[in-house]
């Protein structure tokens, strides 16, 4: 298993800034919802498909020598969904296995952004 480091974490940062959104944070102040210290929110809802799950995937598919074949994922949620959008983003094809338990609208999600859905 590879470490995370700092010089890992800054190249992964450069290696996906092209294909993600810099997303906004929000500072709660000390008190707020009870809270003993200060909070910031980074509201990572606002990025490609609505999580920091895009993040993972486009740093996943550009680290790896990905040929023709494309890539594969399973996953009935989220990161079932950030790989299909970064697949189509990088005009690679995307297969991802879902539960028969998942959502019907992830499902559908999946579809709508080319993924070969295979329900297992």
């Amino acid at each position: 298993m590879q470490s995370i480091n700092r010089a890992g974490i800054e190249a992964a940062r450069e290696r996906i800034a092209p294909h993600i959104r810099t997303t906004p944070t929000l500072s709660l102040e000390r008190g707020a919802f009870s809270l003993q210290g200060f909070l910031i929110l980074k509201l990572e809802l606002m990025q490609h498909t609505g999580s920091f799950k895009a993040r993972g995937a486009f740093n996943r598919i550009l680290s790896c020598d990905v040929d023709g074949a494309g890539v594969v994922a399973a996953s009935g949620g989220n990161f079932g969904v950030a790989v299909a959008y970064a697949a189509g983003q990088l005009d690679l094809a995307a297969e991802v296995f879902v539960p028969d338990t998942s959502s019907p609208v992830k499902v559908e999600r999946l579809h709508a952004l080319g993924a070969d859905v295979r329900v297992v």
